[in-house]
């Protein structure tokens, strides 16, 4: 084997060694990916079944409601086209209230959203960008000059 025979035989099995490095990496990660979705593509069915998604969108007036066990929480999340009952358990951010947009990671159960995790935007002006789209798309955008 000549010299330039070795090199391009040694570049060839580390690109193949990369290659499956890369695929093992990507396969491992799609189990852990969460996917955004609002209350529309619920609606729409565009989840599929995907066992954990992220929904975002504003919180209902009127829909926040403690159970007794003093921890449990329901409400709705709406992108004021469609929206979805939530139930959580758990402390809820401070900042978490009617009328506020937020993101609740977890999953489906039947037609409620059961919440693992939730997200509260953290001042006046900020909202999570997944959830501006949603609410842009949906026509319902009222945020003054924040893009």
């Amino acid at each position: 084997m000549t010299r330039k025979q070795r090199r391009m035989t040694i570049l060839g099995v580390g690109l193949a060694c990369l290659a499956v490095a890369t695929a093992l990496v990507l396969t491992a990660l799609s189990d852990k990916v969460t996917f955004f979705y609002s209350p529309s593509d619920l609606a729409a069915d565009e989840a599929g079944h995907n066992a954990r998604i992220r929904l975002g969108g504003m919180v209902e007036e009127g829909s926040v409601v403690k159970e007794g066990d003093g921890i449990t929480t329901a409400f709705v999340i709406t992108d004021f086209v469609e929206a979805v009952p939530v139930r959580y358990t758990g402390v809820l951010p401070d900042l978490f209230r009617e009328g506020q947009g937020i993101i609740a990671t977890g999953s489906m159960d039947g037609g409620t959203f059961i919440a693992e995790e939730v997200l509260a935007k953290h001042d006046e002006t900020y909202m999570p960008p997944e959830v501006a789209d949603a609410l842009k798309a949906a026509g319902k955008w009222q945020m003054g000059d924040q893009p």
